[in-house]
């Protein structure tokens, strides 16, 4: 378990139509900065995103499988010049929710680019709650404006216990969802339909676009999307009365297929709100292994180094553009952009099928060190456990036991990929086989 401190200048705070957000230390394009000041201006739907934030809380402090009370933790915001998106992940890490706020809902003066934390209080939940009408409301990101609504200027110290799961939630999401597609578009009324008719129970469902909507089915089927754990939903709700669409992504699916992941973006006016669910809902994200491949090349990690020092928190990454100004093969920026996601450094937006920059305001070098398989992996390479065979078959001692490997298909005689059949990544002996036959290569 990590323990993440927050320092606030003041409390958050909503007052005669101006809502302050206070920031935590956080990372701008100036460097470092400990209250840092992105917006000053005003939404022009207020109550609109009152309601996301409002709903972005809710996932924060929820812990959807195994519910129990748990402590909320304050949302990552980005400013990307152009938009604000502010993220969060349930208790469970089994659901991320973001919601963007677009250059059409900001009237105002975008003083810098960054990431931060920013506190959502109980009496700042009980003000956004009360927000209605469409009035425009004033929104300040940073310290410089929090006078509006507090003037002792009192420090707010926070200590959130987050597990090392949730953290490693946000680099396995955009590996995950940069593989899906487009699969169904519901205008607001079918949306309206659909969600309100859906069980809330647990264990997971398929649906299935039919004419203008979905419908619910046991079983996968090509074009089919994963629902798993429709009340994980719940959040969608209260926001449905805003709405002008919602548009579904996934994976390719089989009729053999098992459970995967899911998108569901619900169209606001100037803004999106975003819920990725797990394959299962007891699963969280953190164990889904998309990530590992990204970790073990050496050559990935110096290339993510070159692209990185080329971001500047842009709302939209083009790979092409960063091979011009980097020098790399197309490829290799796609292989670094992903090896940056796993340190958080870039999230990825199914709206635009664009990664975009922003830097967790967390110790991300922990994360590649909190993979268990993944140290385990170097384990077994640096042990000289793996040999490699004719046929492309390789030999992994581990323990008392020896696992046979195939290179070509990354397949393995271990019980873990019995289980998962490489649905919830590469096992230690591939991962321990690759970096070794790379570091012969």
């Amino acid at each position: 378990m990590t323990t993440q401190a927050y320092s606030y200048a003041a409390p958050s705070g909503l007052s005669e139509g101006r809502l302050g957000l206070a920031t935590s230390g956080g990372v701008s394009t100036e460097g470092a900065v400990a209250h840092p000041r992105f917006f000053s201006g005003l939404l022009t739907r207020g109550d609109v995103a009152a309601a996301g934030l409002l709903a972005l809380a809710d996932v924060a402090r929820t812990r959807y499988y195994q519910p129990k009370p748990t402590s909320m933790r304050d949302p990552v915001v980005t400013c990307n010049g152009d938009r604000l998106r502010m993220e969060s992940f349930s208790a469970c890490a089994g659901v991320y929710a973001r919601l963007d706020v677009l250059s059409q809902a900001l009237d105002g003066e975008v003083t810098a680019r960054g990431t931060t934390n920013v506190d959502v209080n109980g009496p700042l939940r009980e003000a956004l709650a009360r927000v209605g009408g469409s009035d425009p409301l004033h929104l300040a990101v940073g310290a410089d404006e929090l006078v509006v609504t507090t003037l002792d200027g009192a420090t707010v110290e926070k200590k959130v216990p987050l597990p090392e799961r949730w953290l490693r939630s946000f680099a396995e999401v955009q590996a995950i969802v940069s593989g899906f597609d487009p699969r169904a578009e519901l205008s607001a009324a079918e949306a309206v339909r659909f969600l309100r008719g859906l069980p809330r129970g647990g264990g997971h469902l398929w649906v299935q676009p039919s004419g203008r909507s979905l419908r619910p089915t046991a079983r996968p089927a090509p074009g089919a999307l994963c629902l798993a754990g429709a009340e994980r939903l719940t959040t969608l709700l209260p926001l449905l009365r805003f709405a002008t669409g919602l548009r579904l992504y996934g994976p390719a699916v089989t009729a053999n297929s098992g459970p995967v992941a899911s998108v569901w973006e619900l169209e606001l006016p100037g803004m999106r709100y975003v819920l990725t669910l797990s394959p299962e809902d007891r699963r969280g994200f953190s164990g889904e292994g998309a990530v590992l491949e990204s970790l073990i090349s050496d050559e990935t990690a110096e290339d993510a180094e070159i692209v990185a020092a080329s971001l500047s928190f842009e709302p939209r990454l083009d790979p092409a553009d960063l091979a011009d100004l980097t020098r790399l093969p197309i490829p290799r920026v796609r292989a670094a952009l992903t090896q940056l996601g796993t340190g958080g450094r870039v999230g990825y937006d199914t709206a635009e099928a664009a990664f975009f920059h922003r830097e967790l305001p967390y110790d991300v070098d922990r994360v590649a060190a909190m993979n268990p398989r993944l140290r385990a992996a170097r384990a077994l390479a640096e042990q000289d456990a793996v040999r490699l065979g004719d046929g492309g078959v390789a030999a992994v001692t581990s323990g008392e036991h020896v696992y046979h490997v195939r290179v070509e298909n990354g397949s393995c005689t271990c019980a873990w990929w019995i289980d998962h059949r490489g649905g919830r990544g590469p096992c230690k002996h591939v991962l321990a086989t690759r970096l070794h036959a790379g570091r012969q290569a």
